[in-house]
């Protein structure tokens, strides 16, 4: 009956976890200048590397919320709080970017330079590694 109970709970956790990856993943890209999907479909590889490290850091945060969470609801709740702190973390540097060292990520990013979108992909993954060591 646990071995059930287990892969019931892994199926219900894991189908949540995607559509919260969906439905982040989607509001951020809302905030792009540009459209994600659009850029990623036409080729664009500076896009596609940011927007799959971003995919692996919400994915690690919601992993390391879930190996701690005490049930679902607080995973995911930690998750998106981890959302909204990265968001947040990601426009301050973003601005200091731009203004200190003249360098748009968005901008770059969206022209298709691979090395602007790593940078900005790389700001996730850190902040990721950073937030998930706090749970």
């Amino acid at each position: 009956m646990h071995f059930l109970e287990t892969m019931k709970a892994m199926l219900v956790w894991t189908g949540a976890g995607a559509v919260l990856l969906f439905v982040l993943m989607y509001i951020d890209s809302l905030f792009t200048k540009y459209k994600d999907f659009a850029e990623v479909k036409a080729g664009n590889m500076a896009v596609t590397v940011r927007l799959i490290m971003k995919l692996f850091a919400q994915g690690y945060i919601l992993s390391s919320s879930i190996a701690t969470a005490n049930n679902l609801l607080e995973a995911l709740v930690y998750s998106v709080i981890a959302f909204v702190i990265l968001f947040v973390l990601e426009v301050i540097v973003r601005l200091l970017l731009r203004y200190w060292a003249q360098l748009d990520l968005d901008k770059g990013t969206q022209e298709g330079k691979i090395g602007f979108g790593l940078f900005s992909g790389t700001l996730h993954l850190v902040g990721a590694l950073i937030i998930a060591a706090c749970f």
